[in-house]
């Protein structure tokens, strides 16, 4: 009887601790944020759609039916009723400009100008507001986009008289839409000794008139004759000054990019000491989004520092910096771009190559003696025909080249011999949908039908190739809004309805690929980001319209609900 008993107390104290263990497991199980009732895109092909998801700290937990989430759910558990709305992973947008989007946001934004008299207002407006002396810097026009044309005129770019007469006391730079060209009035020329005999720099041009004057536009490597007069005057202030002016820019973008769903950001080049002001903003917790950050600097400088700067998930996943960004060529929209065949507009120009293909050369050996991703930024054929012999030289040279994931970013315009060479290097092609509408009503003239045709934009010759590609914006070339960029990938249509060459269109499922995995990707990242899968950081995008199924037209009327990163909700509409 006495074992009985003992027995019976045994299986009482094992059923207590067996409860217990089960209570504490069940507490342990609770999460921080759960989502439900929602239409789940995960970007998972094993499990593609779900209806809930849980979080536990910066991680997904559980991605199921809301049956299967709700049982962690606990009194802590912050719940968002998703009411049918579509979540995505959050948007990677794989090349963009972070401080050019926090300047964008500061000063005189020209992307709506639609005509030469618009900006001159805008300019005339900012100068009312500023002492006589102070640089007026604004950015967005593109002479292509202006209605009417202006007059007079000089390839189509504006002469500077009429914004010099309207500003005559304040220097004033405006930076091309694309970045490859800056206008300056009259103030800015005197201030920076550019006249009639001012030679074009290698790899850059001087617009003039007939009688040699300067009409106000330097391109390419010619813009740094007035970026050096205004690096001048900002070099005035004090370093404490300049740094602050930088962070605020950094915290203006990130916040910009994080109400456009925006989770992962792609900067684009920043030199060493930016990148230093970038971790300072981390460290502070400035900066909500995620960024990969690539290096644009003196050959030299990087020589003996680059290991130095290699982060790879700094500050909880805030920052990596693993790759180095050049440039090979311009711009198409300011002729730039550097072409096998001339311009059909400009039958004696092939465009430029701003950086000498040996000096090209020895980054890429930098990079590779050294780890880093290489980043070329190439439009026109022949520049991506440079830049692809090149990677083909260290693919020889390196047995692992496929795993290097060297990036050429933009690839507006490839020839089909070019296509399979991306494919068969494993180069990874970072284009943006929206650069294709965008442009599109210049390509033909710059081109021609033909090359236009066969070889810009060609989304769908890269993908049926297999080729890798990664999404973007480049802004502040353009809006940093995604959903603008999705719609173009998936219909190539511009803003008045009329496609460009849309048989290389996007599939929906292609297209969020190129703003999620792909992008996560091309950052070495596809393990911790671009899908909804359990352990995987929370990273996520609630949207108005669901992006897979929603008609074309509702496609651009999506809005941002809430922006999600590493758990926490850092945008709520």
């Amino acid at each position: 009887m006495r074992m009985i008993k003992n027995i019976f107390v045994l299986s009482v104290l094992i059923g207590l601790l067996f409860a217990s263990g089960c209570g504490e497991n069940k507490m342990n199980d609770n999460c921080d944020l759960v989502l439900l009732n929602g239409e789940i895109y995960t970007v998972n092909d094993s499990i593609p759609w779900a209806e809930a998801l849980a979080v536990k700290g910066d991680r997904i937990y559980k991605v199921g039916s809301n049956e299967e989430i709700e049982m962690y759910i606990g009194d802590s558990t912050a719940i968002i009723d998703l009411n049918g709305r579509f979540v995505m992973p959050g948007f990677i947008d794989s090349h963009a400009h972070l401080i050019g989007i926090g300047e964008n946001l500061i000063d005189v934004d020209l992307r709506d100008a639609q005509n030469w008299d618009e900006v001159i207002a805008a300019v005339a407006k900012a100068a009312s507001e500023r002492r006589p002396g102070e640089w007026i810097v604004g950015r967005g026009w593109h002479q292509e986009k202006f209605d009417p044309e202006p007059e007079p005129n000089v390839e189509g770019y504006p002469v500077h008289n009429a914004l010099s007469n309207a500003v005559p006391y304040n220097p004033v730079m405006l930076v091309h839409a694309s970045g490859h060209a800056v206008f300056a009035n009259a103030k800015a020329m005197e201030i920076a000794g550019a006249d009639t005999i001012t030679s074009n720099p290698p790899g850059g041009v001087i617009v003039r008139d007939s009688t040699g004057k300067p009409i106000g536009v330097f391109e390419e490597n010619a813009e740094n004759i007035i970026r050096s007069a205004y690096e001048r005057y900002l070099n005035d202030r004090s370093l404490d000054e300049l740094n602050a002016e930088v962070i605020k820019k950094i915290k203006f973008a990130s916040d910009l990019c994080l109400k456009n769903g925006v989770t992962t950001l792609h900067d684009a080049g920043e030199d060493l000491e930016t990148i230093e002001l970038i971790k300072k903003s981390v460290d502070s917790n400035y900066v909500k989004i995620r960024l990969y950050v690539m290096i644009n600097d003196a050959l030299d400088k990087l020589k003996g520092k680059l290991k130095d700067y290699k982060l790879v998930g700094y500050g909880e996943n805030r920052l990596t910096v693993r790759a180095i960004k050049q440039y090979i060529d311009g711009a198409l929209g300011s002729r730039g771009a550097w072409l096998l065949e001339p311009y059909s507009d400009l039958p004696d120009s092939y465009g430029s190559n701003v950086t000498p293909i040996k000096t090209l050369d020895d980054y890429c050996r930098l990079a590779a003696e050294n780890g880093f991703q290489m980043c070329i930024h190439t439009i026109g054929d022949r520049g991506n025909r440079e830049a692809l012999n090149l990677y083909e030289k260290y693919s020889r040279q390196y047995e692992n080249f496929d795993q290097m994931r060297w990036r050429i970013e933009h690839a507006q315009h490839v020839t089909p011999f070019d296509i399979k060479r991306f494919a068969r290097l494993n180069v990874i092609a970072a284009m943006q949908g929206i650069h294709c509408t965008s442009d599109a009503p210049f390509v033909i003239e710059r081109l021609g039908n033909e090359r236009a045709a066969s070889g810009a934009y060609v989304w769908r010759s890269m993908l049926d190739r297999g080729v890798v590609i990664c999404n973007g914006t480049d802004a502040p070339v353009e809006s940093v809004n995604p959903i603008a960029s999705f719609y173009a990938s998936v219909t190539r249509k511009n803003k008045d309805g009329v496609g460009f060459y849309t048989k290389q269109k996007m599939t929906r499922e292609e297209a969020i690929k190129t703003y999620t995995i792909n992008g996560a990707y091309a950052a070495f990242e596809e393990n911790l980001k671009g899908s909804l899968v359990e352990g995987k950081l929370a990273d996520l995008v609630v949207l108005s319209n669901n992006l897979m199924k929603c008609s074309e037209d509702d496609i651009l009327k999506t809005e941002v609900v809430y922006t999600i990163v590493g758990g926490k909700i850092v945008y709520k509409k």
